[in-house]
């Protein structure tokens, strides 16, 4: 989870955020949740966190969403990775729909600007 937050923090994506779901949910630990400028740089994040997760041996148990680049999902089993472009972040308001999860700390996340 850790190198996916940091990997989309390289490719500057924004408003990256780490939510810890064990207790709210069971399909999943975790998710993160981040936002690209466009469809080009929401591919762009969505390909270098499978890329650098791939190098670490991790392969996704599923994508959904990569041809039309709005939302990206990329599921690696104990967590998914989000990566949204903006109108589709706040429409979909993840973090609102999943208040009662804790915030994770990424201290690796050096905020776009």
């Amino acid at each position: 989870m850790r190198l996916a937050a940091k990997t989309a923090s390289d490719k500057k994506a924004r408003n990256i955020v780490g939510l810890e779901l064990r207790n709210v949910a069971s399909f999943t630990d975790y998710f993160v949740i981040c936002t690209g400028n466009n469809a080009r740089h929401v591919q762009s994040i969505a390909d270098s966190i499978e890329q650098d997760l791939r190098k670490s041996g991790r392969r996704p148990l599923h994508t959904e969403g990569y041809s039309a680049a709005e939302w990206i999902l990329l599921d690696y089993g104990d967590f998914i990775v989000h990566v949204f472009n903006p109108a589709s972040r706040k429409f979909y308001d993840l973090e609102r729909l999943w208040r009662d999860a804790r915030r994770v700390a990424l201290p690796e996340v050096q905020e776009a600007e």
